[in-house]
């Protein structure tokens, strides 16, 4: 993961726009917020689905195919990283959770105002989409490479849309009572079903996305797709967990926030032990599929582990 991590930074600050094509205070606040740290998770996932497709049976031998790849499905995790960042940034918003700390460091608000965030936001949401679009390029004679960028496109557009992380927010402000004449009332199915949207539609993009440019089989491409729905829901159940029992400190942004506006969470839900529980079930399902699929000894397994046994 740290090696991921690395590789995804290096690319973003590759990828990203300059000073000389766009006004300064734009890119300062675009990689404000890129750069201010993060797990990086869904472009880590991006790469280790995409490594798991190439070499479904692999024993670590980092073979031409598997390299070729992670270079193809570079981009689309540098692509997913874009759009969750700028998710965050209008998450923070007065307008919607109103928050001052994200990964240890003031919002971006904060610093530039809302209306530089907003659009700063807006500017990471466009640049996704043009490098999409613009890479990777072609290397030789791929035929099929044009269509599978096509494909996630339309995957990554789906994941965060508003059949996705849009409608998720959307229902989220709705049962926080935050949307005049809307109020909606959560019961557990409610809950998951707006994790699922929310937090969980990129999830599965990213996997699925690094599984499609890594021209992965029909079944295989859903197979990481499974595997990823429940990792999404173990990985918000920890979350909210996480904001009972963990610090700010530990967290990096604000922790508490969900009880005091009486937001419907897991622990609100199921309480604390049952929350755990659950997160577990949905990981060994994870692991389940995996197991299914021939795919125990690629980078995936360690991922649900690392996702259900963080504390921060």
């Amino acid at each position: 993961m740290q090696r991921a991590r690395a590789q995804v930074d290096e690319a973003l600050d590759r990828f990203l726009p300059t000073a000389a094509v766009c006004p300064g205070v734009v890119n300062e606040a675009m990689r404000y917020s890129v750069f201010a740290g993060g797990k990086r998770l869904r472009p880590i996932l991006t790469l280790a689905a995409a490594d798991a497709a190439a070499a479904p049976h692999g024993h670590g031998s980092r073979d031409a195919g598997r390299i070729d790849a992670l270079r193809l499905a570079l981009p689309a995790a540098c692509a997913i990283e874009l759009i969750h960042t700028y998710s965050l940034i209008h998450d923070d918003l007065p307008a919607m959770d109103n928050d001052s700390l994200r990964r240890g460091r003031p919002t971006l608000h904060t610093i530039y105002g809302d209306g530089i965030a907003i659009l700063a936001g807006d500017g990471l949401h466009a640049e996704a989409f043009t490098l999409l679009a613009r890479e990777p390029q072609p290397a030789g004679d791929d035929p099929t490479l044009a269509a599978r960028k096509l494909r996630v496109i339309q995957a990554i557009a789906e994941a965060a849309g508003p059949g996705g992380m849009v409608g998720g927010q959307v229902i989220d402000l709705q049962a926080a009572g935050q949307v005049p004449g809307s109020l909606l009332t959560l019961d557990r199915d409610g809950l998951r079903q707006m994790h699922s949207r929310k937090t969980g539609a990129l999830l599965r993009a990213s996997a699925v996305c690094g599984a499609i440019m890594s021209n992965a089989p029909a079944e295989l491409v859903d197979a990481v797709d499974r595997y990823a729905s429940d990792l999404g829901l173990a990985f918000q159940i920890v979350d909210d967990v996480l904001d009972v029992e963990g610090t700010s400190e530990q967290l990096g942004k604000t922790t508490g926030k969900d009880a005091a506006a009486a937001k419907p969470t897991y622990p609100s839900l199921y309480g604390l032990e049952a929350s755990r529980a659950l997160a577990m079930e949905y990981a060994d399902r994870a692991r389940r599929v995996l197991a299914d699929a021939g795919l125990m000894s690629s980078h995936l397994p360690g991922i649900l582990q690392w996702v259900v046994s963080r504390r921060s």
